[in-house]
Parts: structure tokens; sequence; C-alpha cells
């Protein structure tokens, strides 16, 4: 069997499998699971830039998703006036102030001599300038968060269309990135595991803490979608009169409606995205980073900036991961910072890229779109496995209670599995780089 025949055969499975649950399960189950499917391939996409392009172990990719939700409250979400005039103005001089006090530290490092000087002053700035800044910065939030808590609390966003966030998001992510990369890159690469696993914790307490930018663990709710409501739809008789006479449920309709609207817009940015990166890979720079990440030390030798280059990939990867993260918080309508987990953003989108073929893109969607389903439908499969184990078992008994209470839990031994098995029979992904 060819290549490109086994790799289309493969993504003909996957959908298949989707397509079957909505036969025998839902529609809106399976256009649900194509939605978070699509996203999930874009986060592998990006993932897999970094691993797969230049062997860059990014393990905060959690971080970097949430940085992209964040974008769509900041860009989405209307500004709260009477938060802005309490204290809007005074945040941004604190932070500002901020800012100014570290790049005047940085000014001082850089400008004088070594020496007790030097280190005097350094400490000096630092000290004065985060006195001021707490002073001014606290008293504003402070007004800020006490208006009308309950409901607001926060300064709001810019009140623009919601697809504005998307790249925002992105840009949002690689600005973290460039932070990070400047920090970690160069070093070895369990310190840059270390380092974007604690950027990631860092930007999730951020937002859970910072009530004045992302309401913290109350939650931003309501972001404005780029599609139609559903009860606009049912509200609409022109679209009641349509799904009816085509024999179909309006409130069934509507649910759909909207979903495949979502995996419409969804599909476009993949496409895009796949056709930048297919492009970036076969271009002379695309050679260059494999070259990189297959020997460091030869590339280095024939002239190649190896760091700088590292921090290239790493940019790009990070910001493909915010778009998907503007696009997740999109499509659920609500920034929740609680459910950031590592386990959802940062491993499972791993598996995806292991599991599908690490420095292969096809391979990464392909894996985007398994693994979302596996771990979709893990659950209710593994309901009814136990069941069935546990059927003739006696009532009252604790391994049939046992059992059944762990059935919750059979998407974590299947992730297990999954891993295992491809690792074993098929180690460089179900469709692997060529």
């Amino acid at each position: 069997m060819s290549v490109p025949v086994k790799n289309t055969l493969l993504f003909l499975v996957v959908f298949g499998l989707i397509a079957a649950t909505g036969v025998t399960s839902s529609w809106n189950v399976a256009l649900g699971i194509v939605n978070m499917g699509l996203i999930s391939a874009i986060m592998a996409l990006g993932v897999n830039m970094q691993w797969g392009y230049a062997g860059l172990f990014n393990v905060g990719v959690m971080g970097f998703v949430a940085l992209g939700g964040l974008g769509s409250v900041i860009v989405a979400m209307p500004p709260v006036g009477e938060a802005w005039a309490a204290g809007g103005l005074r945040v941004l001089l604190g932070l500002a102030l901020g800012v100014a006090s570290i790049a005047a530290a940085v000014l001082a490092w850089t400008r004088m001599a070594p020496g007790r000087a030097r280190a005097a002053a350094l400490i000096a700035i630092l000290v004065v300038g985060f006195i001021i800044f707490r002073r001014v910065f606290d008293g504003g939030v402070a007004e800020v968060e006490a208006i009308n808590p309950a409901s607001t609390g926060y300064l709001g966003g810019l009140g623009l269309p919601v697809l504005f966030s998307w790249p925002v998001g992105g840009l949002l992510a690689a600005g973290a990135a460039w932070f990070v990369g400047k920090t970690a890159l160069g070093l070895r690469s369990d310190y840059l595991a270390i380092a974007t696993l604690g950027i990631a914790e860092i930007i999730i307490a951020v937002l859970k803490n910072e009530d004045w930018l992302s309401r913290g663990v109350k939650n931003v709710i309501g972001i404005p979608r780029p599609v139609p409501y559903e009860i606009d739809l049912q509200n609409s008789p022109a679209f009641v009169d349509r799904m009816t006479a085509w024999g179909f449920d309006p409130v069934t309709a509507s649910s759909i409606t909207v979903k495949l609207a979502y995996s419409g817009l969804f599909l476009a940015v993949l496409l895009a995205l796949l056709w930048l990166a297919q492009a970036a890979l076969a271009s002379p720079w695309g050679r260059m980073m494999r070259a990189i990440r297959d020997n460091e030390v030869a590339a280095e030798a024939m002239g190649k900036d190896v760091t700088r280059r590292h921090l290239q990939v790493f940019i790009l990867g990070s910001a493909i991961c915010g778009i998907a993260g503007a696009m997740m918080t999109t499509l659920d309508g609500q920034l929740t910072p609680g459910t950031y987990q590592p386990l959802r953003f940062t491993f499972l989108i791993w598996v995806m890229v292991i599991v599908g073929g690490s420095g292969n893109n096809f391979g990464a969607i392909l894996g985007g779109f398994l693994i979302w389903y596996l771990w979709v439908q893990a659950e209710p499969f593994g309901q009814i496995l136990v069941g069935a184990i546990t059927s003739g078992m006696p009532e009252g008994s604790w391994l049939k209670a046992h059992l059944l209470d762990s059935a919750a839990h059979m998407r974590l031994l299947t992730m297990g599995v999954i891993l295992l098995l491809v690792l074993r029979f098929s180690p460089r992904g179900l469709i692997p780089e060529r």
C-alpha cells in the first residue's frame, strides 16, 4: 500500500468513527467533536512546529493557550465604563511605572561599570520602583474591582469583533514565548522544559487572581460570537419554515447550523495554517531547522545561529497555540481560568503529536482528531465495557462498585494504552516524517 493511500485511509477511518457517533448518538455530539478536533489539531500543529521541526520540548502549552483565551476577552468584551472611570487610568499608570522601573534597572546594569556602585544602584532602582508601582497599581485595582464585582469588577475589553481576537491571542502568546525563549533557549533542553512549565503556571495564576484583568475564578461569560445564536435562529420565521419544510426539528437544526458555522471558520484557519506550515517546511528555512534539530553542532559549524532560529520557531509554534486558545474561548463563549489544566492542554496535545507523527503536519492533524475523539468517547465506552464485565457480579459487591466508580477514569487509561501501542508498533507515529 502506498503512503498517500495509507494516510488517506487513516483520515477516513477517523472521520468514519466521528460520523458513526453522529448516526448512533447525535449529530450535535459529532459536530462538537469535529469543532474541538479542529482546535486541537491547530494546537498540535503549533507543538509539532516546535518539537517536530526543531526538537524544542515545550511543556507549557497550557499557558500559551490561556493567553489566547485572554485575547478574546481583551478584544471582544465591551469596556466597563464605570471601572475605567474609577481606576482604569491608575492601573495603566501603575503598569507603566513597573515597566519603567525594570527598564531603568536594565539600563543601569548595562551602562554602569561593574562594582558595588552598580549593585547598589540596581537594588535602589528596583526597591523604589517596586514601592511606587505597588502604591499606584494596588489602589487602581481596588477601585476597579469594587465596581459591581458580581457581574463585572474588571476593565472589560475593546468591544471589537471577536474574530480580531484570534490574531491578538496569537500575538500575546508570541510575546510570552519571546520572553521565555530569550531566557531559556540556548541552554539544555531540560531547562527549557522547566521554564515553559513555570511560565504556564504563572500565567494561570495571574488569570485566576487578577480580577481587574480577567475576573479571576468568577469567569468572564457572554463573549460575543462570530456566528448566530441558536435562539435567534429559532425565532426566525424564515429559518423555522425552511427547516420544517425539509423535515427537521427547528431546535435541533439551529444547534447543528451554529456548529457547522463554527466548523467552517475553524477549518478555514486550519487549512491556512497548514498551507503556511507546509510551505515553511519545504523551504530552505525548514530544511535548516531540521538540520539544526538533527545536529546542532554541525549546523553551528556551518554558520547557523542556532539560538536565534530556535527562538523563531518557538515563537511561531506558541503563536499558533495562542490562536487556538482564542478560538476555543470563542467557541465556549466564556473564559474560565480554573479549567486550564496541564492534563488537557499539555499532555493531551503532546499525545496527539506523538501518536499522529512528530515532524509531519498531517500526522499532527490526524492525531488531533483521533485523540480528541478517543478522549470524548472513552468514558461512555468505558461505562459500557465495565457494565458488561460487572453484569454477572452480585449486587452490593465491593469489586462491582469499585469498577463502576472507576469507569469515569477510562479516558486516562485509554490515553496511556494508545500511547504505549503506538510507541511499540509505530514509534514514529501513524503518519511519520518523510
